[in-house]
């Protein structure tokens, strides 16, 4: 859940590093630190608790001289956030030093055995067990550093991705992934390592994506002056070597850099338009009466086939999935069940060769989702992905899938992506109905037209950015929120209090509202804001009674209403208008002014938007 960065080449690593760093910042951290070999040969470590920049500034002295270096930014799991728990960690006689992202189950077991062998450790992390572990090994068999850590990754458990420098080997990184994302970027003359590709774009769009369970060597010819002599060797752990997949990064650069608004989250926010046309494009005709998507065509016998469908995901795309489960089983006529990956893993699901299961992650690469994926996959289920990464994991270990092509979502909060998975999800219960024949034709062309016209009513929702940075002032003192809707506005209510704890750390919760009578209506007084999604639509007459009922108790009403309604507004405190769109779209259109409110609330509170407290943007442990 934190960011990896190597180089290997001719240039000075440092800068490169730092960059690299930059770029992963959005994946959430609490410390950030550098190991570079200077040309003397000397192991340098510097690591500090807090940003990049706190890590810059204690180098400012500092010998960063060298080619060849690793970094990393590190979300804490085991061991506080301080600079000792940071990484890279030295192994006892600071030969070595590694980085890694993952956690080490069986790491107090390990450290026991080593701490009896007289080893000595300096942190409390997990990662320090690993290092010391390799050279341990090293010392013992009088072995290679490759074949050390195959001998130590074997003894290993939990996921992890790591990178690991040996000073007395001043042109190699050995790296290796399991259940963690790591990618190798191939340049002229050198060698670059990240968590994902944002940190190598710049310089190459050559990647190989390691497989778990994989090892790779980087290794360059002493002769650096020439672009000749680069080796890149992909090992398993048990030594058999694996065949290299290179592949081209298409990522345009501007989309990893704010292009001058304040934060990537507003950034994102406002993007939406354009990254909802690329997602349908291609998908929906330019009629818009048809969407094609080839893995409907492709796989069209396993979809048909299905007597059930299991959507599995977590957070932001959980909500996505409940909106998801209304489309199919309204559009398709298939019952649809909605489950957290991380409960779904664990509790000995019910799954058939009959059920197809939709796996819905941004990242491609959270944990428990693959991990869910896995547990389908053996019980014989059709597994189904829906992702933005490119090359990530559940891609590679899904039987089809779409890909929702919004952009690198470099904000943790998550914006762009959820209203793209939506979309997807969408088009998916739309081209299954049409396969299947469960959705009249005229209603069919009508929902396909509709959906095509979505991205010009989010431009117009937008409009409204001025108005709720307004609203937002107002309602920064609240303490708590609740959100309210029916039907499908209920995902929304969901994510949009999701929205406002992650980045204001402001309490919200989401709830039914006709479920609000059923506890949630004993919280609401002067002091609590309710924002309620209450668009025109077949519950239009049941959310206003809701709304009459907070308000009876002096609650304050924000609600959010479809243009032109004067009824809800002469009794809502705050009212932001939508255009109007059938009532399956609205979740596309209603989810934008939320994502501006949690937006400008947490401005207001002046809170870090972009990289919230606690968060990471890619979940890969536990």
């Amino acid at each position: 859940m934190c960011g990896i960065v190597g180089y290997l080449g001719k240039r000075e690593a440092f800068p490169i590093l730092i960059k690299g760093l930059r770029r992963l910042e959005y994946r959430g951290y609490d410390s950030a630190g550098v190991a570079l070999i200077n040309e003397a040969g000397g192991l340098n470590v510097y690591k500090t608790k807090g940003k990049v920049d706190n890590l810059v500034e204690y180098t400012s002295d500092k010998d960063k001289t060298g080619t060849i270096g690793i970094a990393h930014t590190r979300w804490a799991t085991h061991g506080e956030p301080s600079a000792v728990n940071a990484h890279p960690h030295y192994s006892q006689s600071h030969n070595l030093a590694i980085i890694h992202n993952g956690i080490i189950e069986n790491y107090a077991d390990l450290k026991g055995k080593l701490i009896e062998k007289g080893v000595e450790f300096k942190s409390d992390t997990d990662t320090e067990v690993v290092v010391q572990l390799v050279e341990y090994i090293m010392n013992k068999k009088q072995l290679d550093l490759l074949t050390a850590v195959q001998v130590a990754l074997y003894q290993v458990i939990g996921a992890y991705a790591i990178a690991i420098i040996d000073k007395r080997d001043p042109l190699q990184i050995i790296a290796a992934r399991k259940q963690s994302p790591l990618v190798v970027g191939i340049g002229d003359g050198e060698f670059f390592l990240g968590s994902d590709a944002s940190p190598i774009i710049e310089y190459t769009d050559k990647v190989v994506y390691l497989e778990d369970g994989n090892i790779a060597v980087l290794r360059l010819d002493k002769n650096r002056s020439e672009n000749s002599g680069m080796e890149l060797k992909v090992v398993s752990i048990l030594g058999e070597e694996q065949e290299l997949t290179v592949k081209k990064v298409d990522i345009d650069l501007g989309q990893i850099e704010k292009g001058g608004y304040p934060h990537f989250m507003l950034k994102e926010i406002f993007e939406q338009p354009e990254c909802l046309t690329n997602c349908m494009r291609g998908r929906i005709n330019v009629e818009a009466d048809h969407v094609t998507l080839s893995a409907l065509i492709d796989y069209r016998r396993q979809l048909l086939s299905a007597k059930r469908v299991l959507i599995v995901a977590c957070g932001t795309s959980w909500h996505a999935g409940l909106i998801g489960k209304q489309l199919i089983e309204s559009f398709c006529r298939i019952p649809v069940e909605v489950e957290y990956a991380s409960e779904f893993r664990y509790r000995n699901p019910v799954v058939t060769k009959d059920d197809v299961v939709i796996a819905i992650s941004q990242s491609g690469e959270t944990a428990d989702t693959l991990a869910a994926i896995q547990l389908a996959k053996e019980r014989g289920a059709f597994i189904y992905g829906i992702c933005n990464a490119i090359g990530s994991s559940i891609p590679r270990a899904t039987d089809t899938g779409t890909y929702i092509h919004v952009g690198p979502e470099i904000g943790v909060a998550s914006t762009k992506a959820f209203t793209g998975q939506v979309t997807v999800l969408t088009m998916f219960a739309l081209a299954l109905a049409e396969a299947k024949g469960t959705m009249a034709r005229d209603e069919y062309i009508k929902v396909v037209k509709g959906l095509s016209e979505v991205p010009e009513l989010i431009r117009e929702v937008l409009k409204s950015n001025e108005k709720v940075a307004d609203l937002a002032r107002t309602f920064t003192y609240a303490h708590n929120f609740l959100y309210l809707g029916r039907g499908f506005s209920y995902p929304v209510a969901l994510e949009g209090a999701l929205k406002l704890k992650e980045i204001s750390y402001i309490h919200a919760e989401g709830y039914p509202a006709a479920e609000m009578k059923h506890g949630p209506i004993a919280l609401i007084d002067s002091d609590m804001p309710v924002v309620v999604i209450a668009t025109h639509n077949t519950m239009y007459e049941k959310v206003l009674s809701n709304i009459q009922e907070i308000k009876a108790r002096k609650g304050r009403v924000i609600a959010l209403v479809t243009k032109g309604d004067d009824k809800i507004a002469k009794i809502a405190d705050e009212v932001i208008e939508l255009p109007d769109v059938q009532e399956c779209l609205e979740p596309l259109v209603a989810t934008v002014p939320l994502q501006l409110l949690s937006y400008y609330v947490a401005v207001c509170k002046g809170k870090d938007v972009d990289q919230p407290r606690n968060l990471a943007k890619s979940v890969t442990v536990e």
